[in-house]
């Protein structure tokens, strides 16, 4: 019995690596914010090397981990972009359904803008107005109510007499997550009603900072930042949420917000003077490296000086370097695919 189960394992292990072998080209999902530098680092991977042209998905950070950590084999991707650090849980659903080792590669910072058309005047908010404007709870006259807020003038004088509609990413995006935790949390605290909820019922306060309006002044208009630039075109008062990647590729279209009084540029996130920033991730299945063609070689391009370096094409695409130590480090490492630990 007990040759026979060490039989099976060993036939399963075979057809694995045969189903693997029998895709030639990489399977990359995920993040709609790491998306374009995926992109582009795949385009000269398949003009310089000879390898195919991965195919790529921009699925949300989170849709993209689910499929990348459903299984190993042809049919489940070979790696997953994305715009948060991935999470316990989902670790350990990889390696219940066999993806034990994941090689994590951090390839720099991107910041979360809040966009609107050039057409109209710029945004000056802070965290705690936006905090404000799209929670769909807030404190008012030192209780929590449903969000009376309908214009953006009724939480600042001073703030524009427009009314509040705000397009965003859904809850599967990681721009989404770290919009949520870098902005809707703090902003909530910078409020004493939440400061005081915080310390009182950390559960309710979770629930108040995470969601987001269902009144229609926050709408969420998927993963395709593309469609979030037309309708800010179209509609002058509204504003929209995503990398600055994006924002960079569409300066011609669209502005950001300033927020604590800081513009978003490249200069000002790379210093960190511009606090609504975050790091950007992929990772490795490694039981596919080695048997589907080009993975150590796509990896060796997307680590390369010429790609992520500051002078590298992708901070043309708006990519915000890692220091130059800790981006040798993060080189070594996903050339080497060690193992991630939490």
């Amino acid at each position: 019995m007990i040759r026979k189960t060490i039989a099976l394992a060993a036939f399963a292990a075979v057809a694995v690596a045969g189903a693997a072998e029998a895709r030639d080209q990489i399977r990359i999902v995920g993040s709609s914010t790491v998306y374009p530098f995926a992109t582009t680092v795949a385009e000269n991977f398949g003009k310089t090397s000879s390898f195919k042209t991965p195919v790529i998905e921009s699925t949300g950070s989170g849709g993209g981990l689910k499929l990348f950590c459903a299984g190993v084999g042809v049919e489940h991707p070979d790696i997953a972009n994305a715009s948060r650090r991935i999470k316990k849980s989902e670790v350990e659903t990889c390696a219940k359904n066999g993806v034990k080792e994941i090689t994590e590669v951090k390839i720099g910072f991107d910041g979360i803008v809040l966009a609107n058309t050039k057409a109209a005047p710029t945004f000056n908010l802070t965290k705690a107005q936006i905090f404000q404007a799209l929670a769909k709870e807030v404190p008012v006259d030192g209780k929590w109510v449903a969000n009376p807020y309908s214009n953006w003038s009724q939480i600042d004088a001073k703030l524009p007499n427009e009314e509040i509609e705000v397009l965003g990413p859904p809850p599967t995006s990681g721009t989404r997550d770290a919009f949520v935790e870098l902005v809707m949390e703090t902003g909530c605290l910078e409020l004493p009603a939440c400061a005081d909820l915080e310390k009182a019922d950390k559960k309710k306060f979770s629930s108040v900072f995470a969601s987001l309006r269902e009144d229609g002044r926050f709408i969420e208009a998927g993963e395709n930042d593309n469609l979030i630039v037309q309708k800010l075109q179209s509609n002058p008062t509204a504003l929209g949420i995503f990398g600055f990647s994006f924002l960079d590729q569409n300066s011609d279209k669209i502005q950001g917000s300033h927020i604590e009084g800081v513009a978003p540029t490249f200069e000002d996130i790379a210093s960190s003077k511009y606090k609504v920033s975050r790091p950007l991730f992929f990772y490795v299945k490694n039981a596919h490296v080695g048997t589907v063609p080009g993975i150590k070689e796509y990896v060796t391009e997307f680590t390369s000086e010429k790609a992520w370096g500051p002078e590298g094409y992708l901070s043309e695409k708006g990519l915000i370097p890692l220091p130059d130590a800790a981006r040798a480090e993060a080189a070594k490492k996903a050339n080497a695919f060690a193992p991630m630990t939490m």
